[in-house]
């Protein structure tokens, strides 16, 4: 999964154009607080153009995903209440073809998704990241190994994603904790090629599934 974030040298288009070009199938399009329905939209169509099956989530605004024809959304622990999110698609008879992921910190938080038909988790964060502000407590490795076993123990069945200052040389041990994906966002477009970062990536990520 790729979050945007706007950079003095790309917008969020910009962003998941190049992502696209190099193969990534995910894309979280994440403005804070600049959120418009015209952007969502392009973004929705874009990543529709390179392939029918790129899942394009939208960061907070539920009603925005539903809007634009997103195929979801990811809310954060302080955002709009899963139960609410999920009342708002059930309304707009999209139940069935949307998706909600959440943010989860702790083996609690993932309890907690689970019992509320979270589509997916957020777990994090890895390490410090300036891509996004008031951070929760940071994760590690070993925090990583300790919920991901808890989840094993408890037979949770749901995609959970590492997210959180990842960068290439975290992903193999971090894949060997058991998580389905990594997310990622500044490590990419701070590189000098991020189409080719996006290959490189993905490589990787697939040696260690």
């Amino acid at each position: 999964m790729f979050i945007t974030h706007r950079t003095v040298d790309y917008t969020e288009i910009d962003e998941i154009r190049m992502l696209l070009e190099g193969g990534c199938t995910w894309i979280q399009l994440r403005m804070k607080n600049t959120l418009n329905l015209d952007v969502a939209r392009e973004a929705v169509a874009l990543c529709r153009a390179y392939n029918t099956e790129t899942i394009c989530c939208l960061n907070d605004d539920v009603e925005m995903a539903l809007a634009c024809g997103a195929s979801g959304v990811h809310i954060g622990k302080n955002d709009m209440p899963l139960s609410q999110a999920w009342e708002l698609v059930e309304k707009q008879g999209r139940k069935e073809s949307f998706i909600i992921g959440v943010t989860a910190n702790t083996f609690e938080d993932i309890l907690q998704a689970v019992a509320g038909n979270a589509s997916y988790i957020g777990l994090g964060p890895y390490r410090q990241t300036t891509t996004k502000e008031k951070l929760s407590p940071l994760l590690g490795l070993e925090g990583y190994k300790k919920i991901m076993q808890q989840c094993k123990d408890a037979r949770l069945d749901i995609p959970i994603f590492a997210i959180g200052g990842i960068e290439f040389d975290n992903i193999p041990s971090l894949m060997q904790t058991g998580i389905s994906g990594v997310a990622v966002s500044g490590t990419i477009i701070r590189s000098d090629d991020p189409t080719a970062e996006t290959r490189k990536f993905l490589n990787i990520i697939t040696e260690n599934e």
